[in-house]
């Protein structure tokens, strides 16, 4: 991930022709200092390039801050903010991470940064270990891992509408499916909990949640076999009927249970 890259305009490449010439970009005299408060904006800059790029994150964030606080109004302050988020988000700081993205884009709604900025913000809330598979044999996600894979959702679908063409749509709706995927599997884990504790409308309620919020995804044929069955249970006759017609006009599969784990099928 590199984060500088995410503004595409005139000042970076003029930025990366100065740090190869050794001058300043507004062409002052450069001036050698490990002094912050003494550093050019420009100077600032290129330190706090030169910490995020070697992985010092922690230490970037502070030259983002100092650059920020005593030069608020530069293009480079821009581009600190979306660095800064970038940084945060590698050290585990999402909240923060999320904050800054959320100021740059307030900040400058029209910016070119901003198809970055949302990247940033859904990976913020991305939570990487989410897994397809992790969950469903020990337990449910918490209900803060289900909020924020919601937001995570949510902003990488506002990215994908707002910016087809931007570097980030293809990786956004690959995300977003695997989010769709992961929370829909996580109801049908709910589900499919309740009905083997024979609360069998709480695991109806589950199953249809999947399907209303999450078609076409594949947790959903289990989904459906789970409301034929627990229809079955309560002595819903039609109900139970009518849900194993929709089954077999929509899966080549038995209706049963195969004896396999069903998150292993797929």
């Amino acid at each position: 991930m590199r984060a500088w890259l995410s503004l595409r305009n005139a000042f970076f490449l003029l930025a990366a022709s100065s740090v190869l010439a050794g001058c300043g970009w507004f062409g002052d005299t450069f001036t050698r200092t490990n002094d912050p408060a003494k550093m050019t904006a420009d100077q600032l800059y290129r330190q706090a390039r030169e910490a995020l790029t070697s992985g010092s994150y922690a230490d970037a964030i502070k030259l983002y801050e100092s650059l920020e606080s005593r030069f608020p109004y530069g293009i480079q302050a821009q581009q600190a903010i979306l660095d800064s988020a970038f940084a945060q988000y590698k050290l585990g700081e999402r909240a923060q991470s999320v904050a800054s993205a959320d100021r740059y884009l307030k900040l400058y709604p029209q910016g070119d940064g901003a198809d970055y900025a949302l990247y940033i913000k859904g990976l913020a809330n991305f939570i990487e270990d989410l897994g397809l598979l992790s969950f469903i044999a020990t337990q449910d996600l918490a209900e803060r891992d289900q909020k924020a894979a919601r937001e995570s959702y949510a902003t990488f679908k506002q990215l994908a509408e707002k910016y087809p063409s931007s570097r980030y749509h293809t990786d956004a709706l690959q995300r977003m499916r695997y989010l769709v995927n992961a929370l829909s599997m996580n109801e049908v884990h709910i589900a499919r909990y309740y009905f083997n504790r024979g609360a069998y409308q709480a695991a109806i309620a589950r199953a249809q949640s999947s399907i209303t919020n999450f078609p076409h995804t594949p947790a959903n044929e289990e989904a459906l076999r789970i409301i034929v069955r627990s229809q079955r249970a309560l002595g819903n006759t039609q109900l139970a009927t009518d849900a194993e017609r929709v089954f077999r006009a929509t899966y080549q599969a038995p209706l049963e249970p195969s004896k396999a784990p069903w998150w292993k099928i797929w």
